[in-house]
């Protein structure tokens, strides 16, 4: 994290105390859950899959590492782990590097949309043209409603910069790959599972109640509790969209909670 974006405090806040929530080892509504320790039940192939998603982080080959770095804020304000302590923040950037690294794809692009690989370097240098157009720095060196709000553009498909980058692919399709490829690689991750309350695999032992929305015997109870965006973020933002009234956020731009 760049050191002006390092001096603002981008927790959650608790609306009861007006103090920052975390940094916690499980954030959450399901305290003390986790799926690892379910992993007796499963067959070998299984466990050895997801432990390997905890215990075996991939190496960044794609990404220089400027482009990473970069990568990384911006995957900060995309799906924010303020809240998660360092030693279980969950590594995103690295799996999407891996993806482009092996060139996996869906099989499938938008007719507006180059590969994969070029789409990221492409809107990489895009977000850095606009944080240079409107702030006359890059996006490392800004703070974090800064870099929301250049977020926000691209969300919105009204980028103030890189026109000729986003004349050789759409910005609403990059800014859905980006989001995409961040929650997926954040919720394949079995600390996320904890988080959300998810059982993991069920495989052999099957799953029981498939009716009713009913816990099975070794899910944890739903423990809520309220928390408000951080004030230096334009997550919680609200505007009318076509007469309609519409919640800004990337996905994420809210949190995890």
């Amino acid at each position: 994290m760049n050191h002006q974006a390092a001096q603002v405090d981008t927790r959650p806040i608790d609306p009861n105390t007006g103090k920052p929530i975390g940094p916690m080892t499980q954030p959450g509504y399901y305290p003390g859950f986790s799926t690892l320790s379910q992993q007796k039940f499963w067959d070998a192939k299984t466990r050895e899959v997801v432990l390997d998603r905890v215990n075996n982080v991939p190496p960044v080959r794609f990404f220089s590492p400027e482009e990473a770095r970069l990568l990384e804020a911006i995957c900060d304000r995309v799906l924010p782990q303020d809240d998660r302590d360092e030693a279980h923040k969950i590594p995103i950037v690295p799996l999407i590097d891996k993806r482009l690294y092996e060139n996996s794809h869906d099989g499938y692009r938008y007719v507006d949309m180059p590969p994969d690989r070029e789409a990221f370097r492409l809107g990489l240098r895009g977000i850095e043209e606009i944080a240079q157009h409107q702030y006359g720095r890059g996006f490392l060196d800004l703070g974090p409603r800064e870099q929301d709000e250049i977020l926000q553009s691209l969300h919105d498909g009204k980028p103030s910069a890189g026109h000729e980058i986003w004349k050789k692919m759409a910005v609403h399709h990059f800014w859905l790959m980006l989001v995409s490829d961040c929650a997926e690689a954040y919720y394949s991750h079995p600390w996320a599972w904890d988080e959300i309350g998810f059982g993991g695999p069920a495989y052999p032992r099957a799953y029981m109640r498939l009716e009713r929305g009913e816990a099975e015997p070794w899910e944890s109870a739903e423990k809520r509790y309220e928390w408000e965006p951080p004030p230096n973020s334009v997550s919680g933002k609200y505007e009318f969209v076509a007469g309609r009234l519409e919640h800004f956020g990337s996905p994420a731009q809210g949190g995890t909670h």
